[in-house]
């Protein structure tokens, strides 16, 4: 506990404490008094109680009611979504599939855009596109509408990589290039982010890229990063046009699983486009403390003005009127 005004403690206790003398001093001059003239307190020690009740609430109230002028300060750790998140948007030709409308890139982005308005602003987003490689299109920031405006101008082109979407997303998190390790090798030390998270917005077919994306997932994990994964389309699937070909494409809901599970993480499986829509419900944020500092003056008086408050009472109780 700190004090604005710590000058004033000593103050406040010496004035309370020569209240509190006072009090007890004039009490037995009048007891005294009272004891020579041959009149003595009737009532015995609870008639003496309530007697003195009222008085001592008075007293006990002078002590917080001094020390509120001191203005205290308790540092308390304070509950709040915080920390940061990285969207990590497929754009690959498969998210051209209309199985949900109007496109899977297109429900993408309004789940992503939706996303991002849903947040606190204590939360930091940023944005990684990915198709076959992964660039980072908006850093993490507070700015919502910088990040919606990145999310707008994503398109669709190449294959896909979730491992090297993950590595992108965790690269940005941590402020350095982040790469698996060779055969042998031991996993690089990238600290410890609790406070950080990747959506996956994506219809999980993998097609190459050269990074295993479960060890990617593991290595996230082991930075405390946690990976929530949203699946984009149909099990069902549909077909897309790729330089003149016709391809099969659907949702591949094993490998979105099992990168959500790795890291700690949940798979959220849409059942249609209204649920995609609402993924920012079902997304699990962080949720960090914070150091605040929070003054205690008002709580104080308001303690001084109880014990004010219950002794006038008494008072008026037993006599009608405050003495």
């Amino acid at each position: 506990m700190s004090f604005a005004y710590p000058w004033l403690l000593p103050v406040a206790v010496l004035v309370s404490a020569v209240a509190v003398a006072a009090y007890v001093q004039l009490h037995r001059r009048q007891a005294a008094a009272l004891a020579r003239s041959g009149l003595g307190v009737t009532g015995g020690s609870r008639g003496r109680l309530r007697r003195q009740l009222p008085v001592a609430l008075f007293l006990a109230a002078l002590l917080p009611l001094s020390l509120a002028l001191t203005r205290p300060q308790a540092t308390v750790g304070v509950p709040r979504v915080a920390g940061t998140v990285v969207l990590a948007v497929d754009v690959s030709n498969s998210m051209t599939a209309d199985d949900v409308a109007p496109t899977r890139l297109g429900a993408a982005q309004r789940a992503a855009r939706e996303f991002v308005q849903a947040q606190p602003e204590t939360l930091d987003i940023g944005l990684v596109a990915f198709g076959q490689a992964a660039l980072v299109v908006q850093a993490p920031t507070a700015d919502r509408d910088a990040v919606v405006a990145a999310i707008d101008r994503l398109s669709t082109g190449g294959g896909t990589s979730l491992g090297t979407a993950i590595l992108a997303a965790l690269s940005t998190i941590v402020g350095q290039p982040v790469t698996l390790p060779a055969d042998g090798e031991p996993a690089p030390d990238l600290g410890y982010w609790g406070s950080a998270s990747i959506v996956v917005l994506s219809d999980g077919e993998e097609t190459g890229g050269g990074v295993d994306t479960e060890a990617a997932a593991v290595l996230a994990a082991a930075a405390g990063v946690r990976i929530e994964t949203v699946g984009v389309g149909t099990t069902g699937g549909a077909r897309v046009e790729v330089d003149g070909y016709q391809l099969a494409t659907a949702l591949d809901e094993r490998l979105l699983t099992a990168v959500a599970q790795v890291s700690g993480g949940t798979y959220h499986r849409p059942q249609d486009t209204e649920a995609l829509h609402e993924v920012h419900r079902a997304v699990e944020l962080r949720v960090t403390t914070r150091p605040e500092a929070v003054e205690l003056t008002s709580l104080l008086a308001a303690t001084a003005l109880l014990l004010l408050i219950a002794g006038g009472l008494l008072m008026i109780r037993r006599h009608g009127r405050i003495v």
